[in-house]
């Protein structure tokens, strides 16, 4: 019989559960930028994807996790770097700061290790 899925696993460590609520923040932020006619970062929303497979102890999704955090963070500094200082620095900064979190926490010793040991 197949594993039924979650959307969230309250048996992983802190760190982990922390990434998938960030993820999924992420996601639910960059779907609201689309219905006010926005385009956000398609990173964005692939942070969602990787929530899932994070919730449902699977590598991809905390490998696609990292990725896409990663990738994020460069866009941002990128955005930062060419933008200079204006009246969107601040929400730039503001999402700067939750990836770079997001990203600690995917790469935190702790999600580390229970993902080398349980995730499939």
């Amino acid at each position: 019989m197949a594993e039924p899925r979650r959307w969230f696993d309250p048996s992983q460590p802190q760190t982990l559960q922390g990434a998938v609520m960030l993820s999924y923040l992420s996601a639910g932020f960059a779907l609201l930028w689309i219905l006010f006619g926005s385009y956000p970062l398609v990173l964005s929303i692939g942070l969602g994807a990787a929530g899932y497979g994070v919730a449902n102890e699977k590598r991809w999704g905390y490998w696609l996790g990292i990725v896409l955090c990663g990738l994020s963070v460069l866009s941002y500094l990128l955005v930062l770097a060419y933008a200079g200082v204006g009246s969107g620095l601040k929400l730039v900064g503001i999402n700067l700061f939750f990836t770079v979190v997001l990203t600690a926490l995917y790469l935190h010793p702790q999600s580390r290790e229970y993902q080398r040991v349980w995730f499939k």
